[in-house]
């Protein structure tokens, strides 16, 4: 059995179907052997106890873990039986986290060079007393961190595009970086829509 597919991510829905978190594969299978979600197909949206699950027979395309005594389709969603709340979740302060804030763009000049050409920079510099928060921090390319050096925006004159700030959790925030394309059915445009970056 792959310790990588185990380890792969599964999305998690609350009573009411609403994302409220990802799990791994093993961790979602627990889950369901102790009846406390259901595996959900994305295809058709049709929900398996853990015996309707361990029926179905994998497709050779499909991701698959080899049991001693099945071979079950690699969940991609389950939904909980009883959890019907949205939990309050904060996002870590990381670099991955920033650049998925930030479109992977430029906060001054607005283009999206590639990951290697952006930098972080405090918008109130280090060297003014500036702290890596989420506030005070975005992505700017190294011609434009070049160019503003340790000033703010105002005496660069270089605003910026949008006032950084926390973003709220979304499950693309979450540690994994594999992003699931079924995933896009059960997640709003504004979840959808933020970028994974290395």
């Amino acid at each position: 059995m792959s310790t990588r597919v185990l380890d792969r991510p599964t999305l998690v829905l609350n009573r009411n179907w609403q994302p409220v978190g990802v799990a791994t594969v093993a961790r979602s299978l627990v889950k369901v052997w102790n009846q406390t979600a259901t595996i959900v197909d994305p295809a058709d949206y049709q929900q398996y106890s853990w015996a309707d699950w361990a029926r179905l027979i994998p497709r050779d395309e499909e991701l698959a873990i080899q049991t001693g005594t099945h071979r079950l389709r690699v969940p991609e969603v389950i939904v909980l039986s009883r959890y019907d709340r949205l939990p309050v979740k904060v996002v870590t302060f990381t670099r991955r986290n920033l650049f998925r804030r930030d479109h992977s763009t430029c906060q001054y000049c607005g283009q999206q060079p590639g990951i290697r050409e952006l930098t972080i920079d405090h918008v109130l510099p280090r060297a003014q007393g500036g702290l890596s928060t989420w506030d005070n921090c975005v992505l700017a390319c190294t011609n434009c961190n070049a160019r503003k050096a340790n000033q703010t925006p105002e005496q660069a004159r270089m605003p910026l595009r949008r006032l950084p700030e926390r973003p709220a959790w979304k499950p693309l925030y979450d540690q994994h970086t594999v992003r699931i394309d079924s995933w896009q059915r059960f997640l709003s445009e504004a979840y959808w829509s933020v970028p994974l970056a290395e």
